[in-house]
């Protein structure tokens, strides 16, 4: 019987306000994530949220990525 792995779901306010921010971060977070993973943007929310769901991605890389991009984003728990 195959295992099943929960994911993972990471949470965090951006300052990502508009689809071509998130087009700009497209390419990049999807060479972040594996394969399986996923990935989204709230913009209607007032946080901007973004939100990875996965079981190999840390917190530190997609601050890391983001704030290597510009943009201020923080993790919340």
């Amino acid at each position: 019987m195959k295992e099943t792995l929960l994911k993972t779901v990471l949470v965090f306010k951006t300052s990502i306000y508009n689809t071509d921010e998130v087009q700009k971060l497209n390419p990049l977070l999807n060479k972040l994530v594996a394969k399986n993973d996923r990935w989204n943007f709230d913009l209607e929310d007032c946080d901007n949220i973004l939100r990875v769901e996965s079981n190999t991605i840390t917190a530190e890389s997609v601050l890391g990525l983001l704030g290597m991009h510009g943009f201020y984003c923080e993790e919340l728990h």
